[in-house]
C-alpha cells in the first residue's frame, strides 16, 4: 500500500479514519506525537494549526508516498489555503471526515479541499465505512492483500468502543458540540 500522511486540524477524524482503514474497533485516542503505523503516518493537528509545528509537517511528508488533507464536513471553515496541493511535491489527496454527522455540509467541505488542487477528494465515515473502500483501493498497489475482500464488507458499520462523544449525541441532530 502506499505510505500516507494524515493531516488535518485537531479532531478532524485521522485517528479514527487510521483504525477504520485497518478494520480496528473505534475508540477515542489523542494522538500526541506523530505517529508511524505500517503504510499511515498520524499526526496530531496541532501541527497544521500552529505555524511552527507545521515545519514538522513538511518534513514527515518526504516519508510518504501520498499527502492527505483531512477536512471534517461539519467544520465551519477550512484549515487549508487555496492551491496548497502543488507546492507538494507528492500526490495530494483530500478526505472529507465525518460525512454521516446531520450536521454535515459535505458539499462545502469537497468545494473547499478542492480549492486547495488536491484530487482525489474523498467523502467518508470510520463509523458506517462509507467511502473506506474507495479509499483503499486508491491506495493500493500490486500484491497488497487489504483488510477486506469485497466493497461491503469494507463498508460495514465499525464497531466502536469509544468515542470523545457519545456516539447517540452525534446522531440526534439537535445536539450541540460545546
Amino acid at each position: 500500500m502506499k505510505k500516507m500522511i494524515l493531516i488535518g486540524r485537531s479532531e478532524c477524524g485521522k485517528t479514527t479514519l487510521r483504525q477504520a482503514l485497518k478494520g480496528k474497533k473505534i475508540q477515542y485516542e489523542k494522538t500526541q506525537y506523530v505517529n508511524h503505523f505500517d503504510v499511515v503516518i498520524d499526526t496530531p493537528g496541532e501541527y497544521a494549526e500552529t505555524n511552527t509545528l507545521a515545519r514538522a509537517l513538511a518534513l514527515y511528508s518526504y516519508e510518504a508516498d501520498v499527502v492527505a488533507l483531512l477536512l471534517n464536513a461539519t467544520e465551519p471553515y477550512s484549515l487549508y489555503p487555496p492551491n496548497v496541493a502543488p507546492v507538494v511535491n507528492r500526490p495530494v489527496i483530500g478526505i472529507v471526515t465525518a460525512i454521516d454527522d446531520p450536521r454535515a455540509d459535505v458539499e462545502q467541505a469537497v468545494k473547499w479541499l478542492k480549492l486547495t488542487q488536491a484530487d482525489p477528494v474523498f467523502c467518508v465515515s470510520s463509523f458506517t465505512g462509507e467511502g473506506i473502500w474507495q479509499l483503499l483501493e486508491y491506495l493500493k498497489e500490486d500484491g497488497d492483500v487489504l483488510p477486506w475482500e469485497t466493497k461491503e464488507e469494507a463498508e460495514s458499520e465499525r464497531e466502536v468502543a469509544s468515542t470523545k462523544y457519545d456516539i447517540h449525541d452525534i446522531k440526534d441532530p439537535d445536539f450541540e458540540f460545546i
